[in-house]
């Protein structure tokens, strides 16, 4: 009964995944991939949530494992030819390598899953503070690595002649695997005791919990899905390194902390608020109707209105927009008599 109860955890997120897939298939060609771009963000934050929401430490570097992603997922698919033409200081082996789409976004995953396990040995034994700036600086080596080196990459072009195969609910079965991944996570026993490293870290190391391998756990398996992520996202839209940077991280996490980032609700909420709020408004520079009537905002307003709905909602509710909770079936309440039974017996 018990497990009944908390199906809504999963069932929650699916649905409004699967709404905003429905809802974006009713609207026309144009603003349709905003709708592909905010399920593919989705994704993202939810392999955020996996190790921020349920550890509690702040991670920059996450979004370093959705460029590494998009990396590998970009250049296994794209044609030979094209490779040699337009990146002709591409390493032989990444020159003459290629693979099918659904077999580079499982390398994907590989790629995000194994750096983030090489980042997070050593990384894994910090908190607060030093872990945000180590995290940071992983992102800035990641970024500067895809930038200039020539060898693994296009540099500081776009990844050109990618496969665009990335639809919309290419996006939303995407955004599902991660919020069915992350559910499973969060119900298993390593995730209850990384949660309860978060909740009290002293309490649960005197219980014999492991913190530092509990985190490397759970950073392991954010990178995997956000390698995924990434690959997802190149098979979107061109990208360049300078795409998967500061920019792609604030914004993330500032998503995750909206929507509340000690549930994966609060992540999908956040992701779907923000993303959608963001793409309306940068629609509406170029114009948009609405209930009848022509609206066109000058350039900026997206990020002008999505600044101060954020500082906004974190004034009005510092835990975000679901409180960091799960949505959940209410329990059953016993019967009077029934207590007064259980009580007699014991």
């Amino acid at each position: 009964m018990n497990q009944l109860r908390r199906l809504p955890e999963l069932f929650a997120p699916a649905l409004l995944i699967l709404a905003t897939a429905w809802l974006g298939l009713a609207v026309s060609g144009y603003l349709q991939a905003y709708f592909v771009d905010t399920l593919v963000k989705v994704a993202i934050v939810v392999a955020l949530y996996v190790f921020i929401g349920n550890s509690g430490v702040l991670s920059f570097g996450q979004i370093s494992f959705v460029a590494l992603g998009a990396w590998t997922a970009g250049l296994l698919t794209m044609p030979e030819d094209e490779k040699r033409i337009g990146l002709p200081g591409l390493a032989h082996f990444l020159l003459t390598t290629n693979t099918g789409n659904a077999a580079s976004l499982a390398l994907a995953a590989a790629v995000g899953g194994i750096a983030a396990l090489l980042v997070g040995l050593p990384l894994m034994r910090l908190s607060g503070l030093a872990a945000g700036i180590a995290t940071f600086a992983v992102l800035e080596i990641t970024n500067n690595v895809l930038n200039y080196d020539g060898s693994i990459g296009p540099s500081l072009n776009n990844f050109s002649s990618v496969p665009a195969t990335t639809g919309i609910w290419q996006a939303a079965i995407a955004g599902l695997i991660c919020v069915a991944v992350s559910y499973v996570y969060q119900r298993t026993r390593f995730g209850r005791m990384l949660r309860a490293t978060r909740e009290d870290p002293a309490a649960a190391a005197a219980a014999g919990i492991s913190i530092y391998r509990q985190r490397l756990l759970a950073f392991t398996l954010s990178g995997a899905l956000a390698g995924f992520a990434g690959g997802i996202y190149v098979h979107l839209q061109p990208l360049a390194a300078s795409n998967l940077y500061l920019d792609l991280t604030f914004i993330t996490l500032a998503m995750l902390v909206v929507g509340g980032s000690g549930s994966l609700l609060g992540a999908v909420v956040g992701a779907l608020a923000l993303n959608g709020i963001f793409s309306f408004f940068s629609a509406a520079t170029n114009g948009v109707g609405v209930l009848g009537w022509h609206l066109t905002v000058p350039s900026g307003t997206a990020e002008i209105v999505l600044g101060t709905l954020m500082a906004v909602v974190l004034i009005l509710r510092p835990s975000g927009l679901t409180g960091g909770r799960e949505l959940s079936l209410p329990r059953r309440r016993r019967p009077v008599a029934d207590l007064e039974k259980a009580r007699a017996t014991t």
